[in-house]
């Protein structure tokens, strides 16, 4: 098949093979050196010195359509000059690379709702990128290929590298988005998620014009169409605890809330690997097994071409990328009704805040502006062990816009539809990372379902001295200790201490959103002792 990209500056290059399927992409990254083929038939790739986001590298075009609407506080600005001349150097690449070799080009969907989905035609240098893509993305069928008409474009050339004082980059890698030309382009990093991100980051800025939530979320339903939203940024347990056998999984990271309901962005799991149990997480294990996943630096042995998701010798942010249809239990059409719970996640690295709460509509929108977390080493280029932070809306680097149009439009939804709220921590306790311990998986679960179930709604509860929310005093075959963080710790002073520490960090945190948000959320901040 042979065509063009249809848009600006890159007129005439057609050396890309349009389309192709798991089976070709995976013959063409094996055949070229991408990847090795490990027992049972995954795809093991090595994405070199990038295993994670590159955060500082992501740039957003400021010209008119983006002055007044984009959050510049928490998006670095590229000039529409800068812009131009590194689109231009795209094309030069692409043009000198026709030479040698063809890319790879998708036409894929973001969004499973069919009145919101956007689409988006992608091209790759890597043919497992390529593979990736159409893993994590919707495919169009034959017939919506026929009259198929890309929306936006995102081109990935991890061999390109971007010259700082040429295009305004802080480095050789550059993820810049241009809303006006509705184009991405990155350069300088193999890591998959950096072209999933962008769709993420196109789809957060448009829709909420709509009245859609877009979230970094996933989602579940049970037999009752009872469906549940977790929030959390990577490492907190969303693909985890969303890939549950007794209940439907929607999808594992990005999400839109509509009038319509809930609904994917993506077709697929990219979920991390590193001390993956077939114990705990059996569905997840299961894939690593099955021809065409794509693993990401995960170690293998090159005579026995096992797999060993105990070593991070290549990255602590090993990931494993695979179709929707490798989950039993998911739901391919990956839409549902609107949700009756929302669960945000949090890994707690001081050891304060206990396993699960229940949230108020005031204090789902105080927590959900702040965003607390602690983010997981490999994660981020950089981050080499749990760090505490502050990410609005459990996404800040995916959120184009403002925190508050994100918070307003949820306020507004949970409201209308009448969602119960629920802080879970899947961080540590008996003390902070290095000294205490991660939150039992198994407890987490019981909680979770608990919750979910409403069973967890009847039992008592008591109002936390810190944070004011109601936490259970017990569940079902759990450790009490575990609803009394304070009581785990072997030296109670220090608690108390390290609580009132984190409570000084929310309240400073949220001062930038005060201006922003209704008394009833101010009201919600995290109690400083006098």
């Amino acid at each position: 098949m042979t065509k063009s990209l249809g848009i600006s500056g890159f007129e005439g290059l057609d050396n890309f093979h349009w389309n192709y399927g798991p089976a070709r992409l995976y013959e063409a990254a094996v055949s070229t050196g991408e990847g090795k083929i490990a027992k049972g038939g995954p795809l093991v790739v090595n994405t070199g010195k990038h295993t994670g986001r590159s955060a500082n590298d992501k740039f957003v075009v400021r010209d008119i359509e983006t002055e007044n609407t984009v959050w510049w506080d928490g998006n670095a600005a590229m000039t529409p000059k800068q812009f131009t001349t590194l689109r231009d150097d795209f094309a030069a690449h692409m043009a000198a690379m026709k030479k040698s070799k063809k890319l790879y080009a998708q036409e894929t969907f973001g969004g499973a709702d069919l009145d919101h989905r956007l689409p988006v035609q992608i091209v790759t240098e890597f043919a497992w990128h390529s593979l990736f893509v159409r893993h994590l993305l919707r495919m169009p069928s034959a017939d919506e290929l026929v009259n198929y008409a890309a929306k936006f474009t995102i081109i990935n050339l991890p061999s390109f590298k971007a010259d700082p004082a040429r295009h305004g980059t802080n480095s050789k890698t550059v993820i810049a988005v241009n809303m006006s030309e509705r184009l991405v382009l990155i350069g300088g990093t193999s890591y998959a998620g950096e072209t999933k991100k962008s769709v993420f980051s196109i789809l957060n800025y448009l829709l909420p014009a709509k009245r859609v939530m877009p979230m970094h979320c996933s989602v579940n339903v049970d037999d009752n169409e009872n469906a549940a939203i977790f929030f959390g940024l990577s490492g907190t347990g969303k693909t985890t605890l969303s890939a549950n056998p007794e209940r439907t999984l929607i999808g594992d990271d990005e999400h839109g809330w509509s009038e319509n309901g809930l609904f994917n962005f993506e077709g697929g799991c990219y979920a991390k690997m590193i001390k993956l149990s077939q114990e705990a997480e059996p569905e997840i294990f299961a894939t690593t097994k099955m021809w065409g996943t794509v693993l990401e630096n995960v170690v293998m042995d090159e005579q026995t071409r096992e797999l060993d998701f105990d070593d991070s010798t290549l990255a602590e942010n090993s990931r494993g990328a695979y179709p929707l249809s490798a989950i039993p239990n998911a739901r391919l059409d990956s839409r549902c009704g609107q949700p009756n719970n929302i669960i945000m996640l949090t890994a707690d690295a001081f050891g304060v805040l206990p396993p699960i709460a229940r949230l108020t509509s005031s204090q789902a929108m105080y927590h959900f502006l702040s965003g607390y977390t602690a983010k997981v080493a490999g994660t981020e280029k950089g981050i080499t062990e749990p760090t505490a932070t502050f990410s609005a809306c459990f996404g800040a680097p995916f959120m184009p816009r403002h925190p508050a149009v994100y918070g307003e439009l949820l306020r507004d939804l949970i409201a209308e539809h009448n969602v119960g709220c629920w802080l879970v921590n899947t961080g540590w306790t008996a003390g902070p990372y290095g000294t205490g311990y991660r939150m039992p998986i198994k407890a987490t679960r019981a909680m979770l379902n608990a919750a979910l179930d409403g069973s967890l709604n009847n039992g008592e509860f008591r109002t936390d001295d810190n944070f004011g929310f109601e936490v259970p005093l017990s569940v079902k075959g759990i450790d009490d200790k575990l609803f009394m963080p304070r009581s785990t710790w072997a030296d109670r002073n220090k608690y108390d201490e390290q609580a009132q520490k984190l409570v000084k960090m929310f309240i400073e945190n949220f001062t930038k959103f005060e201006a922003h948000v209704t008394k009833d959320v101010k009201a919600s901040a995290p109690i400083l002792a006098a």
